[in-house]
């Protein structure tokens, strides 16, 4: 065959040049072949190196979520704090550093051996170390404001706290530039972890001390920063960021934290026996698996509408609770009644408190729960329609 002596031609030949070549091809084909495969080994590697930050996020926010919430102790509070001293530690040390004009640690500029990995390493330990600390408090901050929020505002004000902690995750080369930054965030989980832990240890859920934590937060980020060398950063925008949330305080976007919902019914043939909360609820169709009861209260003419609600609160901790009766009419939302009780926090369903509107007209309604300043901690809607309900589909709720 014509192409299999061409081929003896070139491999078997008597031409040198051509015995040289053959090899090389081979050899320079086999390394094409090699480079492409370390190629792809770096690519797989860099993006893992990318999706760490993530699954690591992920894995810490479902650990968050199933060991804080409600059931927060003492020690829990303890080492959000020290988390939070170990930032501004971080803080103090990075802007001393960087006063005294030390060169980045890297290894273009420090050659590629294994001590100069080691350098760069430890150049880059705080930044890891300070990203770590706002992470952890970003990451139960997130929770305990989650699981209070009750209404459309509070939730935005927590998607925002979930934005910072997904951002947090990729903004280490950030804090090595920009001061700024650190000082903003400083401030920020300073007030809202204070904010948190004030009616802890004091007991109460006075509004105050949502002022009392604003001032500390900014104060605590501003104090720092005046007593580190030269004052790397701006200050102000962590003024701004305690500004926007006194805003969102007095527009009711800041949850009520420690509270947290465990339920809330509207129904009929409220009862209490001792110790139990009994209600007759209209159980919500099978495909609105959402919702714990029906979107329609049937009440007849001259009869009570009753709503049950409960409110967890920390073991020690007391507020006044409000439940508002609301209805809807050409003005908008219309106060019909309104009942004030006292809670007293610890029990592990949540502290209970119900009230009743007598012969409500048809129409949209909700009842709200509130803190006596006006913090909505849950909302439920309900239409009235004129009519009996079924007794055959009622069921007995116990709270």
């Amino acid at each position: 065959m014509p192409w299999a002596s061409d081929d003896r031609e070139v491999f078997a030949g008597d031409n040198g040049i051509r015995n040289a070549v053959a090899p090389a091809i081979l050899t320079y084909g086999f390394i094409i072949c090699d480079s492409t495969s370390l190629q792809s080994e770096m690519s797989t590697l860099k993006f893992l190196r990318r999706l760490f930050p993530v699954a690591a996020f992920l894995g810490g926010f479902v650990w968050d979520a199933l060991t804080i919430g409600q059931r927060v102790r003492a020690f829990d509070l303890w080492t959000l704090g020290a988390f939070l001293g170990g930032a501004c530690v971080l803080a103090f040390w990075l802007a001393w550093r960087a006063a005294r004009n030390q060169p980045t640690q890297t290894c273009e500029n420090g050659g590629n051996g294994a001590k100069a990995h080691m350098r760069e390493l430890a150049w880059q330990a705080p930044y890891l170390l300070l990203q770590f600390f706002f992470g952890s408090i970003f990451s139960a901050l997130f929770i305990l404001y989650f699981k209070s929020s009750g209404h459309l505002g509070t939730w935005l004000t927590t998607a925002m706290l979930g934005a910072l902690l997904v951002g947090n995750e990729f903004a280490r080369k950030s804090y090595r530039r920009h001061f700024t930054l650190i000082w903003a965030l400083l401030a920020l989980n300073a007030i809202l972890l204070f904010n948190f832990a004030l009616p802890h240890a004091l007991g109460s859920l006075d509004p105050q001390w949502f002022y009392v934590s604003t001032a500390a937060g900014i104060g605590l980020a501003h104090g720092l920063r005046r007593v580190v060398p030269e004052q790397p950063g701006r200050i102000l925008p962590a003024w701004l960021l305690a500004g926007v949330l006194l805003l969102a305080w007095t527009l009711d976007m800041i949850a009520p934290v420690p509270l947290v919902k465990q339920d809330l019914a509207i129904g009929h043939g409220f009862v209490r026996e001792g110790d139990r909360f009994l209600l007759m609820v209209e159980p919500a169709p099978a495909w609105q698996f959402w919702r714990k009861q029906a979107p329609v209260a049937r009440v007849p003419e001259g009869e009570r509408l009753y709503g049950v609600s409960a409110v967890f609160a920390p073991l020690g901790v007391t507020a006044l609770l409000e439940h508002r009766w609301e209805v809807s009419d050409a003005g908008g939302w219309r106060l019909v009644y309104r009942n004030v009780f006292q809670s007293t926090g610890g029990r592990e369903r949540g502290f209970r408190g119900y009230s009743w509107v007598l012969n409500p007209q048809p129409g949209e309604w909700r009842l709200i729960v509130a803190t006596q300043d006006g913090r909505t901690i849950a909302t439920l809607p309900v239409t009235v329609e004129r009519a009996a309900p079924n007794p055959e589909a009622m069921r007995l709720r116990e709270f």
